[in-house]
């Protein structure tokens, strides 16, 4: 099939589709409908704006229009959803979208059993009674489970995780959000009974950190991924981003719980905080029962009357009543999907790297890495400089439960400060506090020592460790500074990036592919970090923090030359950009037109950045 535009029809004229099918030849006449406040899509003969115009791939909307006869309808009812979607304020996007922000919510709470558990772990190498059923005895008296055990309970859970990552991009792929998430809640319910049944064996806790792994590995991806489906753009930063206060509050949760259990003795001192995870899936169960499925995933597998209904149920019930507002938001879907297509060869994860989506991929993956190499693994260590200035445990665990609350704080003062900054700007500027930060950190690193402190729990028994305390004030202060900058910026606003980036038809794969980068350089943290600040190792104590400020530098210059601002844009309007390849600092400045055959972008009073645009400039 053939469709055939008259090319000089004018602005607000009515427009003759010829369409050619199997040798028979019908004309349809469209209707000059909103044309004169919009414009017409097949206007080819409009004066180009000034400064020049970047154009999109014709080979893109030629075979979107040979896929969809209704091509030039379909485009005014995504312009009409776009104007109205970009223009609705938080609160306003609330009260038209209640039902969408209620969905995301809910789904992304299952990130909470991770925060939990991953702090869980961590503390309770500190646990009197755990480190006598699962450690050895050491010189003095004590027990402590090994290194090379610790670190294998820790990364056995990044594994399980990359696993469930890679079976994620398959799975939700084929079967929908739903469905994969039943899967790995189901695998959840059944992992949780390892470590709660292990018994002073750590070949079955190390067996259930592998399996408790997969499901969250899956988590990871589903909820920021569902998130972003199913909010409209106006919310769609905010309810990303929630996955990171599930994290804190997961850790907060865990911290609280031990923090209660420190004078309990026995088993159940390490069992009840096990236990305790199985009362997150029952309401996520019953969630999930009556939660929609993604109507992006419906759109994409040819499901348009189901996506409907889908759309309507995230609408409230004043907006549904519109049958138009509903097919607006069916066009833009459509439309953006097609686009994709056009764009794409396929939905595997080797599209990932092919074409426009390998820049996509690159900003995902990295601006992910990001987090775990600007320093983020030293927050976990403030309570440890807290003791070595001589701080009881049981204050350092209070300083800790401060810290996750400083954490909360910053990830909903985020919100506030997206809405305003944006992601990039943001993003950017948190690295650099952030590494200011870390060099102050390294810096009390050469302050003269003045007291001894003694380390216990070591395999070696006690340690002797020179101090100077004034410093591991500082620097464990530093650190709770470090957390509270983290969670307004780098945090939170990392999960609205990754998400936004990645084009619609590769988002599971993509976003599985930048958690599994991330997962990558966690491990390597977990085994760099105790080495660093190890007495017995390389004893560089919190001179450590020169050296992630190092690393957290070349974040900020990557991310300055190649992280683009994100902030308002709809998904097609992203794809547009990408494809007319627009430098990463013009990503902001860019107008995009993304209802015109020929003019697409329009950069107004500057250059075109520093990648030709595969379009062209007319």
């Amino acid at each position: 099939m053939s469709i055939a535009f008259d090319d000089k029809t004018k602005f607000g004229e009515r427009a003759q589709v010829e369409v050619v099918d199997n040798d028979q030849t019908r004309t349809a006449s469209t209707a000059a409908r909103r044309m004169s406040r919009r414009g017409s899509v097949l206007n080819t003969t409009a004066a180009p704006p000034p400064n020049g115009v970047l154009v999109n791939s014709d080979r893109a909307y030629s075979v979107v229009a040979e896929t969809i006869p209704e091509f030039p309808d379909l485009h005014d009812e995504m312009r009409e959803n776009t104007e109205k979607e970009v223009s609705l304020g938080f609160f306003k996007g609330l009260k038209t979208y209640p039902a969408a922000a209620a969905w995301s919510i809910l789904l992304s709470s299952s990130i909470i059993m991770e925060g939990y558990d991953t702090a869980l772990l961590g503390s309770f190498f500190a646990f009197p009674q755990f480190n006598r059923d699962f450690g050895r005895p050491l010189p003095n008296g004590e027990y402590q489970v090994s290194s090379d055990w610790q670190a294998g309970l820790m990364n056995g859970a990044q594994a399980g995780s990359m696993l469930g990552l890679f079976i994620n991009g398959y799975m939700c792929d084929m079967l929908g959000y739903r469905k994969t998430y039943f899967f790995a809640l189901v695998m959840m319910v059944g992992a949780i009974f390892l470590p709660f049944f292990a018994d002073g064996s750590i070949p079955i806790l190390m067996a259930g950190q592998v399996i408790s792994g997969v499901p969250w590995g899956m988590f990871q991806t589903l909820s920021v991924a569902y998130a972003s489906e199913v909010c409209p753009v106006c919310l769609r930063g905010y309810l990303t981003t929630y996955a990171n206060l599930c994290w804190v509050i997961g850790q907060l949760l865990s911290i609280g719980v031990l923090r209660g259990l420190l004078s309990t003795s026995g088993q159940w001192a390490y069992r009840i905080p096990f236990a305790l995870q199985w009362i997150f899936p029952p309401p996520l169960f019953i969630g999930l029962l009556f939660a929609p499925e993604s109507p992006w995933w419906l759109v994409r597998h040819g499901r348009m009357e189901e996506a409907a209904k889908v759309v309507k149920r995230l609408m409230s019930k004043k907006e549904a009543a519109d049958e138009q507002n509903i097919t607006n938001k069916l066009s833009e879907m459509k439309l953006t999907n097609e686009h994709e297509k056009a764009l794409s060869a396929g939905t595997q994860y080797w599209d990932c790297f092919r074409g426009i989506d390998l820049r996509r991929t690159e900003v995902a993956t990295v601006t992910w890495a990001c987090q775990n190499l600007c320093g983020s693994a030293f927050m976990g260590f403030s309570t440890y400089f807290y003791q070595q200035a001589g701080l009881p445990t049981s204050q350092a665990f209070n300083f800790s439960l401060g810290q996750y609350a400083l954490g909360f704080l910053g990830t909903i003062g985020s919100w506030v400060l997206m809405s305003y900054f944006g992601r990039r700007s943001l993003y950017i500027g948190g690295l650099v506090f952030l590494c200011l930060i870390l060099i102050g950190i390294g810096g009390a690193g050469f302050a003269p020592p003045d007291a001894v402190v003694t380390q216990t729990k070591r395999q070696s028994g006690d340690v002797q460790v020179r101090v100077n305390q004034d410093a591991s004030w500082a620097v464990g202060s530093l650190l709770l500074i470090f957390t509270l900058v983290y969670d307004f910026t780098v945090g939170p606003v990392c999960y609205a990036i990754v998400a936004e980036t990645s084009s619609t038809r590769l988002r599971q794969k993509t976003i599985v592919l930048a958690r599994m980068l991330y997962n990558i350089v966690g491990i390597c943290n977990n085994f760099l970090l105790p080495a660093m600040l190890n007495p017995g190792t390389w004893n560089w104590g919190s001179k450590t923090g020169l050296f992630w400020a190092g690393i957290c530098f070349l974040c900020i210059v990557w991310c300055y030359f190649r992280l683009p601002e994100t902030k308002d844009r709809t998904y097609n309007e992203l794809t547009i950009l990408f494809e007319n390849k627009v430098s990463a600092r013009k990503f902001k400045e860019t107008k995009v037109d993304a209802f015109r055959s020929k003019s697409i972008a329009v950069q107004q009073g500057f250059g075109l950045g520093d990648e030709k645009p595969s379009g062209g400039i007319h």
